[in-house]
């Protein structure tokens, strides 16, 4: 049977339908939570035989529709009352909820519908049939709890089937209070009474059902293990931390015992309610978060993702609005024995002995770490280095690492730690760690004799102690510890130089660097010997109390392993120990920050964005703009001139291959290209671009701080109203230029609008175009915010959003700056971080200003947003329509990339377009706005036919959203039973034909079926990444083909219907084979595609991927969704150019990034690698942007001497790349000269290496 278009459908994650085999009785009780329903078959036993019968089942185990069919039909169907328990209301169990309640009102039924917790819910007690007096008296029995309330429940069911008198009303009972393992609810006196005198106090916070349901024997392990520890526990019990009177009852435990730490294993936020307080607040320590798992311990052992989607949004994702530090799963259900009277297998909690230990570890080193004086604290600081390269040491995008380690060392010495003589600057600061061991690869690789090492006989003691498992991968891949290439003189020579009781290190390489041919193809290649012989050192040898893992990102948290809730076995654990972890990250990437936060433990200190800017117009533009104002002024006057400069403009514009970066066609008549060069030159100007890095706990200054107010107030944020309206469009009502969106305009339309004389006096320079009012709205924005000029006082609206930044926007800024070291410090004494949202500031979020907080990221039920979906819709249809205007044709297939990091930032922008391009649109519950399900939009209502959409998934979007998978999968597959014309469905249409071909094969029509329909892929479950950047790095391709294959080699694992990584290298490549457009999105500015190693990985692999598999270059489209309102769709040749002109050949943006030495010098290195690398990948780099790049950075001798004087490594590795790209046809230099000034740049630091 298929579902009718408009009809709507629901997410199946896979999971296979459970029939609970339970004969009927005449109450069924349907709950959640596993300790209520032992606790309701305890109290039927107790009953007696007179008791109505009773059956009562988890609506875990009713999460398949077909369960929810099966259960009704044998069982429900035949009851006399139900009571239906939903934690999270309607949207957690629809389907049931509509079928139970169908089933009830037919059969007249008594059903009582309540809510899972504490608080009322209106809208579930109306689903009951029961009355609502009942239903609420019901309600009140089991939310008190307790034997005899349990009890009385089933006793007041049976009064209302007519079989028992009226029992006790609900009795209240404590809502919190001090268990000790044995002797139940106890009063503080009797903790006390266990606790030795200087023991550190861990407090651990569960819930009140546990000790009810007889479940604590998790509790009792942990109270144990901190024991053995050294640690005093102190269990509290609380039926929820939102309650005021557990609030009351922990503040005087806590006030008594004074903790240094919380293990937490409640579910949920606290932030997430209106009004309610954090009873840990006061202790000002570390929440460690600790999961109960709803999961087996078998089916958490099996899954590489660690927890269950319920457990992922309760235990994980809310918790971290509160600020909460992920420790691990500590404790799975286990079906101890089948209840006869209710039918029903009663679960246990099963603590697990090891993720008890390392927890409570843990939590010791926490509250050490606080109780460790400053100058006796030792801390580990490590930096990131890739690719291993010298000139590379330090990565943090927008970020300058060195000069924020020698402001943190500076700040740690006046806070009274032990630090010795601190390097002047950054610069300074990598030339001391350079004469120390690095990571640089052969031949330029050395052992030094200066600084730390660790003998292999202290190393083999701590590797004996490891996982057989980790033992045995690690040995089968690397060999002995003796072989690892950083071994000499029976030591491993470690990257780590001390400075008093800080060790400065560069993080250890990953190991694609060692043996390259042979582990390039390893997605989940397991860290070398060297890798876990520094982390031993800094553990054991060293003995630091704390790492502080500096910027965006390392490589640790990207380690083979689970997503989350890790083994012993998983590499991050197995690496880094029990050891406190402080990460300052950028405020506007929550994904990767998240990433660290799950699978490390890290506290993220959040960061500003680097300073931003407009790219304004310098050097040749500068003159072909003077060029065309000049043009427009002889065109009415003088047409031979008028003619001269036209073919001047056109002459130039040729030559320095701009025609190309515009789209002028060579057939474009004078007029057009004119008109398409202006437009051009127009939009490059006002492109956002960074000036310079951040510096942590630097707040930009000056102009810099002046550009940055106004970027971030450029778009509006919130409502749109008042002091959050955008700045530029505030100012453009106020002048009077009705009608004009100067966030949404053509820049070379003729402007014959009014002309103010507060704008006319800003520049003298002509003013013929949109694009001339935009630039001079901006420059009067920047001068009243920076108060070089006056509001005027009829400028209303401008006067509100200047009130706005003067009262909030500015002091954030500032604040922030502050906060970011002030909260490392406090990091690194064991105190908490608050937690604070995460976003891009510049899209609207203003709210993830002040930065230096823990940040986090969205909750993952929510995906995609009603914002996201509008945006993505839109989006989806500039999309299809650009591919129509260019080709002549509707798409029919599409590849489309999901970053994890983007989809937290956006809210799910690019699983709401691939929604829309398919023709389907999500569903959300109006109360909780998460998503239920999905629509399939009709054919007449979408206006044109449906796209085959392919998704390449991150490794962190696997982690993060296995339901947005399965949404789109479920949408999918629903769309593919549709009865409509092939031009209109292809993915119908594809998955019929390819169904058949796969039976004619051999394979089962169900299987068949499933594999056909396989449209998400993405990196082999517990790996990371696309697979290109060790190829591209170590140069181990000969043709565009090998990236290609190491593409799909990396990406052909499918997910969805039941697969959570299935090698799929076959339908992979039969899927890109049919691809006619490569799609990526890119929600913002504060970064560009030439960035970072991602976009080339994803972007320019997919597009080698299809272009080798269908033997066509794909069209790949390049999109802009930094402005949510206006999405802008450009093609990836259109992109390049647009990145190369506005920032990266900018004098501005050079100059930029001068100011900030060695990291300035690995920005222009890592640009001139990322232009390479799509180069290689995809052809849309141009010889003409090398040329460019080339004239900029080392034709320039003042640029090419700043970076041989701070990095003369990136010089090397610069102009070696250049040479590459001359190599392997890529560019050919205009100048005589270039190949001796690259063989000049690349000898000082050579060190011998040399290009093949």
């Amino acid at each position: 049977m298929h579902i009718l278009a408009a009809q709507t459908g629901t997410i199946d994650d896979g999971t296979e339908a459970i029939d609970l085999a339970q004969a009927p009785a005449e109450i069924v009780v349907l709950s959640a939570a596993d300790s209520e329903l032992a606790a309701l078959a305890r109290a039927h036993d107790g009953l007696g035989g007179d008791a109505p019968s009773l059956r009562v089942a988890n609506l875990m185990q009713l999460g398949h529709n077909y369960s929810v069919d099966l259960y009704i039909e044998r069982t429900l169907a035949h009851a006399r009352l139900v009571v239906l328990r939903l934690l999270g209301g309607a949207a957690y169990w629809p389907y049931g909820l509509e079928q139970v309640e169908a089933v009830a009102r037919e059969r007249g039924i008594m059903l009582a519908v309540l809510p899972g917790d504490a608080q009322p819910d209106e809208a579930l007690t109306a689903r009951s049939t029961m009355a609502v007096e009942d239903a609420e008296t019901l309600r009140r029995y089991l939310v008190e709890g307790g034997p005899e309330n349990i009890a009385n429940a089933l006793r007041f069911c049976a009064h209302r089937l007519g079989r028992a008198e009226a029992p006790a009303a609900p009795a209240p009972l404590a809502r919190a209070g001090v268990y000790w393992p044995g002797e139940g609810a106890v009063t503080l006196d009797t903790v006390t009474a266990h606790r030795k005198a200087d023991a550190p106090v861990a407090a651990i916070a569960f819930y009140r059902a546990l000790i009810e349901g007889g479940n604590t024997a998790p509790v009792d392990a942990l109270v144990e293990a901190l024991a053995r520890e050294g640690m005093a526990a102190l269990p509290v019990f609380v039926s929820s931390l939102k309650e005021e009177a557990a609030h009351d009852v922990l503040a005087d435990a806590f006030a008594a015992a004074r903790p240094s730490v919380v293990l937490n294993a409640t579910g949920f936020a606290i932030a997430s309610t209106s009004g309610a307080r954090d009873p840990f607040a006061a202790l000002d320590c570390p929440v460690l978060q600790v999961v109960f798992s709803g999961s087996s311990r078998e089916g958490w052992r099996e899954n590489v993702q660690g927890l269950s989607a319920r457990d992922l949004a309760m235990n994980v994702v809310l918790p971290e609005l509160d600020g909460r530090v992920l420790a691990r799963a500590v404790s799975f259900k286990s079906s101890a024995e089948r209840h006869e009277g209710t039918q029903c297998h009663i679960v246990t909690y099963a603590p697990e002995p090891d993720r008890i230990a390392f927890t409570a570890r843990l939590a010791a080193n926490w509250a050490r770490l606080r109780e460790t004086p400053e100058a006796e604290r030792r801390i580990g600081i490590v930096l990131a280095n890739y690719p291993n390269k010298d000139g590379r040491i330090g990565n943090g995008v927008g970020y300058d690492t060195p000069e924020s380690t020698v402001a943190l060392l500076r700040a740690l010495k006046a806070d009274g730690y032990e630090v010795g003589e601190i390097p002047a600057d950054g610069t300074a600061l990598m030339a001391w760690l350079i004469e120390g061991q690095t990571n640089a690869p052969s031949p330029s690789h050395r052992l030094a004799a200066t600084g730390p090492s660790l003998p292999l006989d202290t190393y083999r003691a701590h590797f004996a102690q490891l996982p057989a498992k980790v033992r045995e991968e690690v040995t089968a891949r690397w060999g002995a510890p003796e072989d690892d290439p950083f071994v000499s003189g029976d030591a491993f020579r470690l990257p780590v130089r001390l400075i008093g009781n800080v060790a400065v290190a560069i993080q250890p390489a990953r190991g694609y660097n060692i043996d390259p041919a042979e582990t390039y193809h390893d997605p989940a290649l397991v860290p070398p010997h060297g890798y876990l012989a520094f982390h031993v050192w800094l553990r054991e040898v060293f003995g630091a109390q704390a790492v502080l893992h500096n910027g965006k990102h390392g490589n640790l948290e990207w380690l083979p392993g689970k997503a989350l809730a890790l083994t012993q076995e998983c590499y991050p654990e197995a690496t880094l120990g029990p050891l406190p972890n402080i990460y300052p990250f950028i405020v506007n990437d929550p994904g990767e920050g998240t990433q660290a936060k799950r699978r490390t433990g890290a506290v993220i200190v959040d960061h500003l964005t680097p300073p931003l800017t407009r790219a304004e117009s310098y050097g040749p533009m500068r003159d072909l703009e003077a060029l065309i104002d000049e043009y427009y002024l002889a065109s009415g006057l003088d047409p031979k001139r008028r003619d001269f400069l036209a073919r001047e403009i056109l002459a130039l514009t040729r030559e320095s291959g701009l025609d190309k970066d515009a789209g002028i066609a060579e057939t474009a008549d004078e007029l057009a290209a004119l008109q398409a060069l202006d437009a051009y030159i127009c939009e490059l100007k006002e492109a956002q671009i960074r000036d310079g890095l951040h510096i942590l706990g630097q707040a930009p200054e000056g102009r810099l701080e002046t550009d940055l107010l106004v970027a971030l107030t450029r778009v509006p944020r919130g409502e749109d109203e008042g002091a959050d309206r955008s700045l530029v469009r505030a100012l453009a009502a106020d002048l009077g230029l009705a009608g004009f969106d100067p966030l949404d305009c053509a820049m070379a339309a003729r402007w014959t609008g009014a002309t103010p004389e507060a704008l006319a006096g800003i520049d003298p320079g002509p003013w013929r175009t949109a694009g001339d009012t935009v630039e001079r709205l901006e420059i009067l924005a920047a001068a009243l915010v920076s108060g070089e000029m006056a509001c005027d006082p009829a400028w209303e609206a401008t006067r509100a959003v200047l009130d706005g930044i003067a009262a909030a926007v500015r002091p954030a800024l500032r604040l922030g700056a502050h906060k970011e070291i002030v909260n490392s410090l406090r990091a690194l004494s064991g105190r908490f971080v608050e937690p604070g949202p995460s976003g891009a500031p510049t899209r609207g979020r203003l709210d993830v200003l002040p930065t230096g907080r823990n940040f986090y990221s969205i909750d993952n039920r929510t995906l995609p947003t009603p914002a996201a979906w509008t945006l993505g819709q839109a989006s989806a249809d500039r999309l299809v329509e650009r591919h129509l205007q260019d080709h002549g044709r509707w798409p029919r297939a599409m590849a489309l990339t999901a970053w994890g990091t983007s989809n937290m930032r956006t809210g799910g922008d690019d699983i709401a377009q691939a929604l829309a391009l398919i023709g389907a649109k999500p569903k959300w519950d109006t109360r909780s706005w998460r998503v239920t399900g999905f629509e399939i939009v009709p054919l007449a209502k979408l206006g044109r036919p449906r796209v085959d959409v392919t998704l390449r998934i991150s490794g962190f979007f696997r982690d993060a959203f296995p339901a947005q998978i399965d949404l789109f999968d479920s949408a999918v597959r629903a769309i593919a039973r549709l009865e409509e014309d092939e031009a209109d469905n292809p993915i119908a249409a594809r998955m019929a034909r390819e169904q058949d071909t796969l039976e004619a094969s051999g394979v089962e029509r169900q299987e068949a079926e499933r594999r056909a329909g396989f449209r998400v892929f993405g990196s082999k479950p517990g790996a990371y990444g696309a697979g290109l950047q060790a190829l591209i790095d170590e140069r181990l391709w000969d043709e565009r083909g090998d990236l290609a294959e190491s593409f799909i080699g990396w990406g052909g694992y499918a997910y969805g219907s039941g697969s959570a990584g299935e090698a799929r290298h076959e339908d992979f490549t039969r899927r890109l084979g049919q691809v006619e457009a490569v799609v990526h999105n890119q929600d913002n500015r504060e970064h560009d595609l030439l960035d970072s190693d991602d976009y080339y990985q994803f972007e320019g692999g997919m597009t080698a991927a299809v272009e080798q598999v269908s033997g066509a270059r794909p069209a790949v489209y390049h999109n802009d969704h930094s402005r949510p309102e206006r999405p802008v769709v450009r093609t990836l040749e259109e992109e390049i150019g647009r990145v190369v002109r506005s920032r990266v050949v900018n004098p501005k943006w050079i100059a930029g990034v001068m100011r900030h030495g060695y990291k300035g010098a690995f920005e222009i290195a890592a640009t001139v690698d990322y232009m390479f690398a799509f180069a290689a990948t995809t052809g849309a780099v141009k010889p003409h942007h090398f040329e460019l790049a080339y004239e900029a950075y080392l034709a320039d001798e003042a640029v090419r001497d700043f970076i041989e004087a701070h990095n003369p490594d990136a010089l090397a590795e610069i102009a070696a790349r250049f040479e590459e790209a001359i190599q392997r046809g890529l560019w050919q230099p205009r100048s005589n000269s270039a190949q001796d000034v690259l063989r000049a740049a690349r000898g000082p630091a050579n060190k011998g290496e040399t290009v093949e």
